[in-house]
């Protein structure tokens, strides 16, 4: 049974999206973070060239119905293209501001879960519904590859911590795997309760449920990229403020790690203060 993850929406859901995207944008931008905001756009292209790249041209798996007829390979790049920068930008700007520790952090993430949450509901309620859209996926071509990416980062992390003499320089690993598994799962359980992950494919002999996508996307998809990301983030920030400024003091990759180990949220010490608020 092969899990297919599908979204419907309307165009109106689009707009507002994009709305939305300028809207963070220009907050980041005020709040000077302008290497997440670099980072946020890189992303995006990067999720355009595996989802049309590799996702279509490559495997075929993706699939595009216009108000229930086929669309055409023009639409379909840009349906892709606004998803790929919508979602790409917005993982990868949380996720760098979950690693820097930023200490808006949970405004941010009130934000954005509240967003994905809200525009489902706010379509329904004030916009047209005389025109669809339905895109899905089949992900049996590349589930294994992205399982084996995400087996050889989080064991190069192991290797690193295994080889290092003190505690203060290991990879807090737990850490990358709350932001990876709960920055997907947010994404996935907005788009269920908006009804955006819908299961009314209709394609025989496949799994069209949406819980399965919701669950293994939520383990696998941007979790896979989490080594990578702390790496990217550890090289450019032993460098660079956020406000793209080169530091005082260039760190080792060392040095900079155990830094960033000791810079906490807000400087709570525990979850439920910084669920506090």
């Amino acid at each position: 049974m092969e899990v297919v993850a599908q979204r419907v929406f309307e165009p109106f859901y689009m707009w507002l999206d994009i709305a939305f995207l300028v809207l963070f944008t220009g907050l980041l931008i005020y709040k000077k973070k302008y290497t997440t905001v670099i980072v946020g756009f890189l992303a995006g292209i990067l999720y355009q060239i595996v989802d049309f790249g590799i996702f279509h041209l490559a495997t075929g798996s993706r699939h595009l119905l216009m108000n229930g007829a086929e669309g055409t390979e023009g639409q379909l790049f840009w349906v892709l293209m606004w998803m790929s920068m919508s979602y790409g930008f917005t993982n990868f700007t949380w996720i760098w501001l979950w690693i820097s520790k930023d200490k808006n952090l949970f405004e941010w993430t009130t934000l954005i879960l509240g967003w994905w949450i809200c525009c489902p509901l706010l379509t329904k309620t004030f916009g047209p519904h005389d025109y669809s859209i339905t895109i899905w996926r089949e992900t049996g071509a590349y589930h294994g590859w992205m399982a084996l990416i995400l087996f050889v980062g989080y064991v190069l992390l192991f290797v690193w911590n295994m080889s290092c003499k003190k505690k203060v320089e290991r990879v807090n690993i737990p850490w990358l795997l709350i932001i990876g598994i709960l920055v997907q799962a947010g994404w996935e359980i907005g788009l269920y309760l908006g009804g955006i992950r819908s299961a009314d494919l209709g394609v025989t002999g496949k799994n069209v449920t949406a819980i399965s996508p919701m669950i293994i996307n939520s383990l696998l998809e941007t979790n896979l990229g989490m080594p990578y990301i702390f790496a990217i983030f550890i090289a450019v920030s032993r460098r660079y403020t956020e406000a793209l400024k080169p530091r005082k003091k260039r760190l080792s990759f060392k040095e900079r790690i155990i830094e960033n180990n000791a810079e906490k949220v807000k400087d709570y010490d525990n979850v439920s203060e910084f669920l506090a608020g």
